[in-house]
C-alpha cells in the first residue's frame, strides 16, 4: 500500500531541505519511544524535527494500518457514509486521509492534538485535502473530550499506548458518548497494543455498542496469550523513507490491530481469517475466529466447491 498521491506529494513538500542525518537521528529516537511505550510526561512528537521524522518513517505505516481497518469496517457496514469525522489524538491528519479515501462523502473533520510541531504538519498537509471543513484543536485528551454534536465517525488511532490505564478507560467512555454512529480504534500489532483493544471492547460490550470489525461475535475472545490477534499491511518505503531508516529493503510490514464499534448492527460474519493461509496442493488451512466465538484451525480442500474458490481469494484479516 502508497499513501494518495496528493498526501505524498503534500508529504514530499512539507520534508524539502531536512538534512538526512537529523533525520536519522531523529527517526531513531522516535522509534525508541514509540517500541518502548516510553511514558516520560513529554510528547512523542515534541519538536519540528521528531515531527519531520514521523512523516518521513511513521506516517505511510500508519496510514496503511487504519486504511485496511476502514476497508473491513466499510465491508461489514456497506451503508456507512460518514459525513463528519472526529479523530482524537490526530496526529499529522492519517485518519483524515484514510477516512476520506475510503468514504469521498466526507464533508467535516475536527482534529484534536497536543503537539503543536505535528499539529502544524498536519494543519499543511491538510491544504491538499478534499474534505471542505477541516478544524484542528489543541487539547490534553487525559482531562477529556467535550463536544455539542455527535460526529458520524469518531477516530483515536495509536494513542492509547501513551496513555496510563485510567485514563485509556474514561477516554473510551468519551468517545463513545460523543459516538454518532462509529467509533474506530487502532494500535500496535503487539501483545500490549491487543490487550489494550480487549480492554476497550470489554467497556464498549457493556455499553451496548455492536462490533463490527474483526470480531464476529461478542463472546469473551477466544486468543489465550503468548498468541494474540493482530493484522498485518505490507507498506511501500519511499528512497527517503529507506535511507531516514537506514533500511535496506523496499518495504515493510505494519502489524496492527483494530476495533470498529457501531450503535448499528452490521451483516453477519461466518469467521474472521487470524493468520496468513497455508496453502498446499488442493487444499487451504485456515486459522479462524468464528462467529459462535471460537477459535478454529479448518482445513478447505477443493471438495468444498464455492467455498474452496472463496478462500482462496481471502487473505490475513479478512472475513470468510
Amino acid at each position: 500500500m502508497e499513501l494518495p498521491f496528493l498526501l505524498r506529494q503534500a508529504v514530499d513538500q512539507a520534508l524539502e531541505g531536512v538534512a538526512l542525518a537529523d533525520l536519522t537521528r531523529a527517526a531513531a529516537s522516535l522509534s525508541e519511544r514509540y517500541r518502548g511505550e516510553t511514558r516520560d510526561g513529554r510528547l512523542h512528537l515534541s519538536d519540528d524535527l521528531a515531527a519531520k521524522a514521523y512523516l518521513a518513517t511513521r506516517l505511510p505505516a500508519t496510514y496503511a494500518a487504519i486504511r485496511a481497518a476502514m476497508t473491513e469496517l466499510a465491508e461489514r457496514r456497506p451503508d456507512f457514509a460518514p459525513e463528519s469525522l472526529l479523530d482524537v489524538g490526530a496526529g499529522p491528519g492519517t485518519v483524515l486521509w484514510a477516512a476520506s479515501d475510503c468514504w469521498p462523502g466526507l464533508k467535516s473533520a475536527r482534529l484534536v492534538e497536543a503537539s503543536g510541531a505535528i499539529r502544524k504538519c498536519g494543519e499543511t498537509l491538510a491544504e491538499a485535502s478534499s474534505v471542505t471543513d477541516i478544524g484542528w484543536q489543541s487539547g490534553d485528551i487525559t482531562k477529556g473530550v467535550a463536544g455539542d454534536n455527535r460526529p458520524d465517525l469518531v477516530s483515536l488511532a495509536y494513542v492509547l499506548s501513551e496513555l496510563l490505564p485510567q485514563a485509556r478507560a474514561k477516554l473510551i467512555d468519551d468517545l463513545w458518548s460523543l459516538t454518532g454512529d462509529v467509533l474506530l480504534l487502532v494500535e500496535p500489532g503487539t501483545p500490549k497494543g491487543w490487550e489494550r483493544i480487549l480492554a476497550a471492547r470489554s467497556r464498549l460490550i457493556a455499553q451496548g455498542a455492536h462490533l463490527l470489525a474483526p470480531c464476529p461475535h461478542r463472546s469473551p475472545c477466544p486468543i489465550t496469550s503468548p498468541d494474540w490477534c493482530h493484522f498485518s499491511r505490507r507498506v511501500a518505503r519511499s528512497r527517503l523513507h529507506r535511507l531516514a531508516k537506514q533500511a535496506d529493503v523496499p518495504w515493510e510490514d505494519e502489524k496492527f490491530i483494530y476495533l470498529a464499534a457501531s450503535r448499528q448492527p452490521s451483516l453477519p460474519a461466518e469467521a474472521r481469517i487470524l493468520a496468513p493461509p497455508r496453502s498446499s496442493k488442493g487444499r487451504i488451512d485456515l486459522k479462524l475466529c468464528a462467529a459462535d466465538g471460537s477459535l478454529q484451525e479448518r482445513t478447505v480442500s477443493k471438495r468444498d466447491g464455492a467455498l474452496f474458490k472463496t478462500a482462496r481469494r481471502r487473505d490475513w484479516g479478512e472475513i470468510l
